[in-house]
């Protein structure tokens, strides 16, 4: 079967929007190949130069808070942490919304066209606990913003699967999320206010991921958000407050084709900075590409070129269920320091191999300097280690 009708066939058999297991039914198939040809040898209409990958474009919010819906991928992915009262350990949490472009359908009139799959994935990692809880949803989407069900907007943030919803509201800025996941035993409400100004990654929002022109995105981030969040596990619900980071990206090209996956942080620091760093790696785990930023409290974003930033393994946590080794300790060099970096609980690992394809870890860790002194919390990302990884 080709690949094209392959992903048809799974985009029409899967579920409306919902949970991939349970009481809305069918179970999507894992890792439907979405074709690789040019967007024109498949009767799509030209991309709006506002969804265009360039170096050039200058990103304006609020349209770039919205959907980018011509590129090929993009994604919403907030992370962070909350403090139960009395208790030492936080709570740690995340969230994305993924949009991948299927290049199907495209004169197929009527709202269940697969023009596009909205994903989602949900994660709690209770420290104390040492348990780690995740959830996952996916729909297709015509590309019709009046569909209830599923929907990205283009004019700002607002992403919607069934119940779980990502929106931002225009004039505070603050970002609401609900993530109800009873199949996974949790339920999740956030409001998420920014504190500082839109970080804008790369050279003003323009972030290279590989040698290549053409192997980059648009990126920004908001780090030290200020969140408050109600959380329902089973019958007790807690009102918590915390810190958090959203980055939004979109691209036409996950990652160079040599790329196996990547190793990625997210660090609001105690000062009142950020810290963004990353490489991508190939299987045998040499560096195809490497980047990231540091911005001051108050101060302006400096980028870390491709050859200044290195992760090297120190700890490695294997998964019962996947087999995979991921270093959950790591001595991270920037432009702005050496830094160890380590997971806050090793077992944090997120199966979504019915939705992205993808198995991978993201979890709450901690920042130390060189001095062993803790100087930042945030998140950790690896991809790539089960198998390589593929996004659309």
């Amino acid at each position: 079967m080709s690949p094209r009708r392959r992903a048809l066939l799974a985009a029409l058999s899967g579920p409306l929007s919902g949970p991939l297991t349970g009481p809305l039914g069918l179970t999507m198939p894992a890792r439907a190949q979405m074709p690789s040809a040019p967007a024109a040898s498949r009767g799509t209409p030209p991309m709006a130069d506002e969804d265009s990958i360039r170096p050039e474009r200058h990103l304006q919010f609020p349209r770039d808070h919205g959907a980018h819906s011509g590129a090929r991928i993009e994604w919403w992915y907030a992370t962070g942490w909350l403090q139960p009262p009395g208790q030492a350990a936080p709570i740690g949490w995340q969230l994305t919304f993924f949009r991948s472009r299927t290049g199907l359908a495209a004169t197929l009139p009527g709202r269940f066209a697969p023009r596009q799959l909205l994903f989602a994935h949900a994660a709690i990692s209770d420290i104390a606990a040492g348990r780690h809880s995740h959830a996952q949803r996916l729909s297709r989407w015509s590309g019709d913003e009046r569909w209830p069900e599923a929907h990205a907007q283009r004019a700002d943030t607002g992403v919607v699967l069934g119940p779980w919803q990502l929106r931002r509201d225009a004039a505070s800025g603050r970002y609401q999320a609900r993530l109800p996941a009873p199949e996974a035993g949790f339920a999740l409400d956030l409001a998420l206010q920014p504190t500082q100004p839109v970080l804008l990654q790369g050279q003003a929002g323009f972030s290279r991921k590989g040698p290549l022109p053409a192997q980059a995105s648009h990126y920004y981030s908001l780090p030290h958000l200020a969140v408050t969040a109600q959380l329902l596990r089973g019958s007790r619900r807690q009102t918590l407050t915390g810190s958090g980071w959203l980055d939004h990206e979109w691209s036409d090209e996950l990652m160079p084709a040599d790329a196996a996956g990547w190793d990625w942080i997210g660090i609001n620091l105690h000062d009142g900075g950020a810290l963004t760093a990353f490489v991508l790696r190939r299987r045998d785990g040499s560096v195809v590409w490497a980047g990231g930023s540091h911005r001051p409290a108050g101060g302006a974003v400096r980028a870390f070129p491709a050859g200044e930033v290195s992760f090297t393994p120190q700890r490695e946590w294997t998964s019962p269920k996947s087999g995979a080794r991921y270093p959950v300790k790591w001595a991270i060099v920037t432009p702005v320091g050496a830094f160890q970096l380590e997971a806050l609980l090793d077992n944090q690992e997120l199966d979504s191999s019915a939705s992205t394809g993808a198995v991978y870890w993201e979890g709450l860790a901690a920042l130390q300097d060189s001095g062993g002194r803790r100087v930042g919390l945030g998140y950790l990302e690896m991809t790539g280690r089960v198998a390589p990884l593929r996004l659309g």
